[in-house]
């Protein structure tokens, strides 16, 4: 076994996808949008599932992985669609929020560099239902920031679908070895 085997490489990649995954959820929370918030979690236990599976040997949970892969995938192509607002999509519905609530993305208001109007606390004595604040102007646009989420987690899963068929095949191969050897011991010593 080398030092970059395919299995450590799933290992690897699991390990970051799975880093970048709850930081991804965190701020889905923030924000209260519903829909990625599910997606979020059945992806990390999946994840958890392919790295158990890659550590254990278990070609059934890697494959698994391998084809939830190609879901997070159209997830995440979706996501950025409705973020740039292409094919009919729009960033101003609630479909992430699943019309529970008309809560937005945490980057709109807190992004890097978004300068505020008005004072915070300002909006909270007049008002039944405030708004904190309202948002000039940032660095970087939300949606920019949630489509930049979207093309990280498309690039790991690019890398890991890779990854994960190399390892997928290369374990079958090893089992079926292991099984025709297993065979061919109890052949010989049954006679």
């Amino acid at each position: 076994m080398g030092c970059c085997s395919a299995r450590r490489m799933l290992i690897l990649l699991c390990c970051f996808q799975l880093i970048t995954a709850v930081e991804r959820q965190v701020f889905d929370f923030l924000s209260y949008q519903w829909a990625p918030i599910m997606i979020n979690f059945f992806h990390i236990i999946v994840v958890i599932l392919g790295l158990f599976g890659a550590i254990q040997y278990r070609p059934h949970y890697v494959l698994m992985y391998l084809l939830w892969t190609l879901l997070w995938l159209g997830w995440n192509v979706f996501v950025s669609c409705l973020y740039l607002d292409v094919g009919g999509l729009s960033k101003d519905s609630n479909i992430l929020s699943l019309g529970v609530s008309s809560h937005r993305s945490w980057w709109k208001d807190n992004g890097p560099g978004c300068e505020s109007e008005g004072d915070p606390s300002a909006g909270w004595q007049n008002q039944q239902n405030p708004q904190l604040t309202t948002v000039i102007s940032c660095w970087l646009e939300y949606q920019y920031i949630e489509v930049l989420h979207c093309v990280v987690q498309l690039l790991i899963s690019v890398s890991l679908s890779f990854t994960t068929s190399v390892l997928h095949f290369s374990l079958s191969f090893y089992i079926k070895q292991v099984r025709m050897s297993v065979e061919l011991f109890r052949d010989t010593f049954k006679t």
